[in-house]
Parts: structure tokens; sequence; C-alpha cells
């Protein structure tokens, strides 16, 4: 659990039982349409680098700072995140990484597959089971690490607010920024359009960011 407040905003017990329901029914869908795919991924990733299927990531931030796996097929090579964090070889990276809000625009440890499927947020399709174990809703604010939240905030103090809003909510697989074309902008402008969400959310509103998420993934600028 992450030591911090939110920031409620309300909304009606019927938006929150519809937007469940909804996530659900989309959820599996998902699961059955894209099996075909994830049979595929799952064969190309054993086969294009050694490691596990599914990405083993630290923990993120969901609903009111409760930590949870969030579950990704694996687009980096082994132990990419310790490797990162703990090799003196790449101490010059990890800064960078810090500096770029927790993004590196040429990663050296994303594999060839890995390249493919997170440019088409093929990588993120486990995460219909964190939706269906109601860690996360299919729209919503990015799923942040403890750390990127710690470390953004300091360096954007003005932003503590928006992250106590954002934290109010289940993260989402896909979500405003995501599907806008603004996947690259720093943390400060990132969490403000999250906490926008928040605060504007409405079954009509999600409806039409999972429209245009097919988009975003076609073109590789946003997630699933």
């Amino acid at each position: 659990m992450v030591n911090t407040e939110v920031i409620n905003v309300q909304k009606s017990i019927y938006y929150l039982w519809a937007k469940r329901l909804m996530d659900i029914l989309f959820s599996a869908i998902l699961l059955i349409v894209f099996f075909p795919i994830i049979l595929i991924i799952i064969i190309v990733i054993k086969l294009d680098s050694r490691g596990p299927i599914l990405a083993d990531t630290p923990r993120r931030v969901g609903k009111n700072g409760k930590l949870f796996k969030m579950y990704k097929f694996r687009s980096m090579v082994e132990n990419a995140h310790e490797i990162l964090r703990e090799n003196p070889k790449y101490s010059m990276l990890y800064d960078v990484y810090k500096k770029g809000s927790y993004k590196l625009k040429n990663d050296p440890r994303i594999t060839r597959v890995g390249r493919f499927i997170r440019k088409h947020s093929l990588d993120e399709i486990p995460q219909a089971l964190n939706i269906l174990k109601g860690e996360m809703s299919l729209v919503g604010p990015r799923a942040y690490y403890p750390d990127e939240l710690r470390d953004q905030q300091k360096k954007y103090p003005n932003t503590i607010n928006s992250v106590k809003i954002v934290l109010s909510v289940k993260p989402g697989v896909t979500g405003f920024w995501q599907v806008s074309g603004r996947s690259e902008i720093n943390f400060d402008k990132r969490i403000e359009m999250d906490a926008d969400y928040v605060r504007k959310r409405s079954i009509l509103y999600d409806l039409w960011i999972i429209l245009k998420t097919p988009w975003a993934m076609i073109t590789g600028r946003g997630a699933l």
C-alpha cells in the first residue's frame, strides 16, 4: 500500500455499476477475440528470447494506493527492471529514464518481438485478467510505479493534488492521453490529463475512448 491520501470525485452508483459491467463484458470479449493472437504471441516470445511469457515487473499503484501485479507479455530481456536499476553498466541510462518521466525512447532492453508488440500495445492484452479481478478498469488513468509517483512528485510538486485524484479510481488499460496522440508527454501534463479524465468520466466518455483505442493501437501511438 502506498501511503497517500486520495481526493474522491463523486459519481453515481449507476455509473459505477455500469462501468464494472462494461469492464467484465469487454475484457471477456477481448480474451475470446484475441485468443489466436495470444497463442502466436506466446510462441514468438519463447522463440525470440530466454525468459518467462509474462513480464516480471514491479507492482503498480492501484485504487487508494493499493499495490497490485499488472500482467503484461514480456517485451524486454529477462530481469529487465533489475538490470536497469542495479547494473552499473546502465546507471547513465537509468538517470535518463528517471529524467524522462520513466520512459525511454530507445531502450536496449527491448527484444525484437517486444518492439513490435509494444508499438501496437499487444503486450497489454493480459491486463484483461486484471480487469476481471477488479484491480483495473478498461478505461482509466495510467497504472504508475510507486517510485515513479514518489520521484515525479518531487520533480513536479504542483502535481500532488492531481495524483490524489488519480489514485481515487482504478487504473485503466487505455485512457484519454493514450488515445489523444500525446503519449510522450512529461509526467506533469500526463497526470493532469489523467486527473481531468477522473473528473469528467462517464459511460459515454469511456465508450468514446474505447472506440478511439483500436486506431491508437494500429498507429502505435497509444495503449490498449
